[in-house]
């Protein structure tokens, strides 16, 4: 049985989708099979897959959502034998809408991957920029979540908010539920700022911080844009290094280790 793991924080622009393609990337080459699930309607994990242009007419995570269709029919195949890819379309914005009065809609998720989670070791997912109704489905869908927090002057709040939301989930039946891990992204080695950012999420949370660090880096951001993971755009990069660092990691933490909180 598959481990899931979301890949949330509630604020923008921290690195969820660089994340979550690029993990999923290093852990399928790792040889894990892995599917990777597009909860945000932008669609930017599935283009930075380079499968945008394969959804063009196709049902994804919004149908699979509704009850449309069986996840695994809508499932592509990436670039490695082993990922998979589970890919947003257009569709998806309506989610939340057509959701609203449904009241098990928080579980919908869940209840589409329990049908496929045999077929792979992790499963990830990419989930939108705010706690709305599709991150609440990716809650009580994962086991553990893993949260990306960029070193910047906000963090912390945006991952209080989250910690919160994560005890409301566990309130409201998913007790399991703990996270995997704080991963520290766009970390600029030359502002002070990020340095203190890094010690005070240390200081917080000693035990959670991945000891893996995402730097900025140019070739990281340019690969999404040729739809391809860092390790096939620039193997030789520090981006590239640093996520085959945190697969290992996320292993490590999931193989070897109990639950942390």
């Amino acid at each position: 049985m598959g481990i899931v793991l979301a890949i949330a924080n509630q604020k923008g622009g921290v690195g969820k989708t660089t994340t979550a393609i690029n993990l999923a990337a290093s852990l399928a080459a790792a040889e894990r099979r892995v599917l990777l699930v597009d909860l945000d309607s932008q669609g930017n994990a599935t283009s930075g897959l380079g499968a945008g242009a394969a959804t063009a007419n196709m049902a994804g995570t919004y149908e699979a959502l509704i009850g449309f269709i069986k996840p695994e029919s809508a499932i592509i195949k990436g670039e490695l034998d082993n990922l998979h890819i589970l890919p947003a379309t257009e569709n998806l914005a309506a989610a939340e809408v057509e959701l609203a009065t449904d009241q098990s809609r928080h579980l919908r998720l869940r209840a589409a991957l329990a049908e496929i989670r045999e077929k792979y070791d992790y499963i990830l997912i990419d989930c939108p920029p705010s706690l709305g109704t599709l991150t609440i489905n990716a809650l009580f869908a994962a086991d553990r979540v893993l949260v990306p927090l960029q070193c910047e002057y906000f963090a912390m709040e945006g991952l209080a908010k989250l910690l919160s939301t994560m005890d409301m989930v566990r309130s409201a039946g998913h007790s399991e539920l703990s996270i995997i891990g704080i991963l520290l992204t766009m970390f600029d080695a030359r502002v002070n700022l990020a340095h203190q950012v890094a010690n005070e999420v240390k200081s917080h949370f000693p035990t959670l911080v991945f000891e893996t660090i995402i730097p900025r880096n140019v070739r990281l951001s340019e690969a999404p844009s040729f739809g391809k993971p860092i390790i096939f755009y620039d193997i030789n990069s520090s981006g590239a290094k640093s996520y085959l660092e945190l697969a290992q990691e996320v292993i490590q933490r999931v193989e070897e280790t109990p639950h942390a909180i």
